[in-house]
């Protein structure tokens, strides 16, 4: 033979006579050339220079073991030559060390984990895969793992881990995070770990990017794990994972282990992954175009779509700073799981199924398929939604992707045709779509609307083809007031089922919502000690709650509730701020229902109630809250100078409602109902199987009313607790109380429905009667205190003789005093001076006035908000006079 000649396979092992060792130079050679190249031609141009046969494929080895002993390879668990050339190739493209080919993603995963001693801690996402997060609960459950979860997509969150003496081994992240696309700095992260600890690992799940958008190890990391199934196959034909180590000691370790394990890729899976993979950059670039198209046509309809190549994406700017692509994968939320559920099953083009990356399009439920694994509660906590669907897209006509969906979506009812004679026709789309395809998906959706929404945002985009609704807001302001409320009969005995008895109180909470330019929305409220604004694109909107129509959800969102307030508390406002701007941004969100319908507007809220004396002040907030967004989204309208409907003040009532479930955990609703009404009613609670119910009083005329602020907070839980005491411990005392104020309520009703006393001198003594026999029967019961017995005392000593009782539910810190129409002026002034002396506050006032108010006038919008911020309590008569125009109510 000659000496030139390479062995045959007769003479030598089968992987010595194909893959021939080569000279460094040979393999700088080609390394050389390949750094100069695009990664589109880099993943077609693998290295063949060690194939003697010139084969334009790796051949596979389909063998388990090898003959010889002085080969490199000996069994296939160890290595195969197929598996080699493919592992060759991967290194580089991941710019790695060296790359690992195992059976599947989580098998990386179980690999790199094993890296991890008893005792240490890996620090990982809090929005990660189902798999990822069932492995590292074994890991915590079985191996002793400190297993932490946090939001790695902010460095801050991961800080805190990381200080002296800290066992941090491990900090395991993904971005894109499957399924929400949360976006992490991968340098920022990986340089504030190295620097904490040196000997700690950053490890990214790349699967979503690929090499080809993203390489974590140019960005600091020092593990990179894919799941070969994705985008490197393309075709879901085959189980496949990457490894990919930054480092030579890295590499040995993984080495060890897969070789002890047995967990490398066969050779014919190898031989198909090389194969998928010279086709990465062609199908991820058709993918991605595709993907941009869904995502407009979905954010332009009103969802919120979570795709990093969309402006209002929160992190939008660290990801294109680390990856030259967005992706092909979206999730959007629809508000409602069985809409979600409708829209899936109703699809066809797209295929009902778990997995991504595949050159055919997928439409799946994560909470249902490949993340039921995680409980719904750790979903709830890591707020990821129930409703949340996701799009995998693949390399289909996008026409074809669109009219699929679109058919979904018409069939499931999210969304109906919109009313408008601007849209463009089939053949004017067709046309757009040829020459710019992004603004043909806008156009498209420029059809259709949400059905409890107003006609589609982007309506516009069939006349100019422009988009421009980052900024929306209201044309005018819109001004509201509400008054505050008084309790006159049955406070405390309304806990234990007897009617209460509360009327309108003419000191009002005004409020005016104004527009903004910056894509914000904030609340200015001086009183309550709220005053700040957000970016409507930070805000969780993808925590939403669903709602029917235009009614508000029947209970509070947890999820949202907690996210809302770690917001607000990054402002440090006070107690009472921090609970009105919750309440708030709530209501806000909650109404809005996704980030595309959101109005950029600022809620200016100024009262002449007394904040937190019991006299309804958080209601009158709520009802201008309410009342002014639903104006705002055309749910409420106000016809000329005619008023507010009734269903419209129902729809109000349920809006305040809510916000005061926001407010105070558990409201009566009584507040509420009044501040919206206005005038009087009466209220029973429901309480051991006796109905409850709420029915307006509306027959008397407003009576004055002396209401005098102790400015003597109580504490409410305490007042309703005692007497519930006191009720086990003496019923023989309590419950004949309670019956007496139930025969007080009742008699209290009539007279104020005019049903019972006709002339006003009779009708007023015989309601003071009323008052000095129930706030006898609250100093029974314990609620009431030195300083409302002072006021007491104070109103009827001579010359004044006028009666007085405590009021609110809890006991409250204010006494109402009725004021007889004929009593004296300089007598009313003499005793508002000995109150004042008293170190009370006294507001003269009238019982009985209206509900809801909106302002009607075209003086009405001219600085309405800066000037009521600047008026001041004592003002607010003066400014509500001087915008012009009508009040209606």
């Amino acid at each position: 033979m000659s000496s030139t000649r390479t062995s045959t396979p007769g003479e030598s092992s089968l992987a010595t006579s194909i893959f021939d060792s080569k000279s460094p130079s040979e393999v700088e050679s080609f390394d050389t050339r390949a750094e100069k190249w695009h990664f589109a031609t880099q993943v077609v141009a693998a290295d063949s220079s060690q194939n003697q046969y010139g084969a334009s494929s790796t051949p596979i080895f389909q063998t388990a073991t090898f003959k010889g002993m002085d080969g490199p390879y000996d069994y296939t668990r160890s290595g195969n030559p197929t598996r080699g050339g493919l592992e060759s190739h991967l290194a580089r493209l991941y710019g790695a060390s060296q790359a690992f080919a195992l059976s599947t993603g989580m098998t990386c995963l179980d690999v790199i984990l094993r890296l991890v001693k008893p005792g240490e801690t890996v620090l990982a996402g809090d929005d990660l895969y189902g798999g990822t997060n069932r492995l590292l609960t074994y890991a915590k459950s079985h191996g002793g793992v400190d297993v932490r979860h946090v939001d790695t997509t902010q460095v801050s969150a991961v800080l805190p881990h990381l200080g002296a003496g800290n066992k941090v081994k491990m900090v395991l992240l993904e971005s894109p995070t499957n399924p929400l696309l949360k976006i992490a700095d991968i340098q920022a992260v990986s340089d504030a770990v190295h620097a904490a600890n040196p000997e700690a690992i950053v490890v990214v799940d790349n699967t979503m990017m690929s090499p080809y958008l993203q390489r974590p190890l140019e960005l600091g990391a020092d593990l990179v794990y894919d799941s070969g199934t994705k985008y490197l196959s393309g075709h879901h034909d085959l189980m496949a994972g990457i490894i990919a180590a930054g480092t030579p000691k890295l590499a040995s370790d993984i080495a060890w282990h897969i070789n002890a394990m047995g967990s490398g890729l066969a050779p014919f899976d190898s031989f198909l992954l090389m194969r998928g993979i010279k086709t990465l950059a062609l199908r991820m670039d058709k993918q991605e175009a595709n993907t941009h198209l869904v995502a407009n046509y979905l954010d332009a309809l009103g969802f919120l779509v979570h795709y990093p190549n969309l402006k209002h994406h929160p992190m939008r700017d660290i990801h294109w700073k680390q990856a030259s692509g967005a992706g092909a994968v979206l999730s959007f939320v629809t508000g409602d799981k069985q809409l979600s559920e409708r829209i899936v099953s109703a699809a066809r083009l797209w295929g009902v199924s778990v997995s991504f990356g595949a050159v055919n399009s997928l439409i799946s439920m994560p909470c249902l398929m490949s993340h039921a694994s995680i409980s719904a509660a750790v979903r709830a906590e890591r707020g990821l939604p129930e409703n949340l669907i996701r799009l995998c897209v693949g390399i289909e006509d996008p026409r074809d992707l669109l009219d699929d969906l679109e058919r979904a979506l018409i069939i499931a009812g999210a969304i109906v045709p919109a009313v408008s004679k601007d849209l463009l026709t089939a053949d004017k789309l067709a046309a757009l779509y040829k020459a710019d395809p992004e603004k043909w998906s806008l156009a498209r959706a420029a059809g259709f609307k949400r059905p409890d929404g107003p006609d589609s945002l982007l309506q516009g985009v069939a006349k100019g083809l422009a988009i421009s609704g980052e900024n929306k807001t209201i044309d005018e302001d819109i001004v509201v007031s509400a008054p505050g409320k008084v309790i006159l009969f049955g406070e405390h005995a309304v806990v234990h089922g007897v009617t209460a008895i509360a009327t309108s109180l003419n000191l009002r909470c005004f409020g005016v919502l104004s527009a903004r330019r910056d894509g914000q929305v904030a609340i200015a409220a001086p009183d309550l000690e709220a005053d700040h604004a957000w970016n409507i694109s930070e805000l969780p909107w993808d925590l939403v709650p669903a709602r029917n129509g235009t009614a508000p959800s029947a209970e509070l969102d947890a999820a949202l509730l907690s996210a809302l307030e770690k917001i607000v508390a990054d402002a440090k406002p006070t107690k009472t701020g921090t609970s009105a701007s919750v309440a708030f941004l709530y209501v806000y969100m909650e109404m809005t229902g996704s980030r595309a319908n959101a109005l950029s507007v600022t809620l200016t809220v100024s009262a002449n109630l007394p904040i937190g004396a019991g006299l309804g002040s958080s209601a009158a907030f709520s009802a201008c809250l309410a009342s002014s967004l639903l104006i705002a989204y055309s749910h409420v309208a106000v016809a000329g100078h005619e008023g507010v409907s009734a269903p419209s003040v129902d729809l109000v009532d349920s809006w305040a409602f809510l916000a005061e479930k926001v407010l105070h955990g558990n409201p009566s609703g009584i507040d509420n109902a009044v501040a919206v009404r206005g005038g009087a009613v009466a209220f029973t609670r429901a309480v051991n199987g006796k109905e409850g119910g709420l029915d307006g009083i509306r027959g008397f005329d407003s009576i004055r009313l002396l209401l005098t602020n102790t400015k003597v907070p109580r504490d409410t839980k305490s007042l309703v607790a005692g007497v519930g005491a006191k009720k086990i411990a003496e019923p023989h005392v309590v419950n004949p109380i309670l019956d007496d104020i139930q025969a007080i309520s009742d008699e209290a009703r009539g007279l104020l429905d005019g049903s019972v006393v006709a002339e006003r001198d009779a009708f007023v003594g015989r309601l003071e009667q009323l008052m000095r026999v129930n706030h006898a029967h609250l100093r029974t019961l314990g609620v009431s205190h030195a300083s409302l017995e002072a006021v007491v005392a104070a109103t009827a000593a001579e010359p004044f003789g006028l009666t007085t009782k405590l009021t609110g539910a809890g006991g409250g810190g204010c006494a109402v005093t009725l004021i007889p129409d004929s009593f004296p002026a300089d007598k009313l002034d003499a005793l508002l001076a000995n109150l004042r002396a008293l170190g009370a506050e006294p507001h003269l006032t009238t019982l009985g006035g209206p509900g809801l108010g909106v302002h009607r006038g075209l003086d009405a919008g001219a600085g309405a908000a800066s000037k009521l911020k600047s008026a001041g309590s004592a003002n607010l008569a003066q400014w509500s006079e001087g915008l012009g125009g009508k009040w209606v109510h």
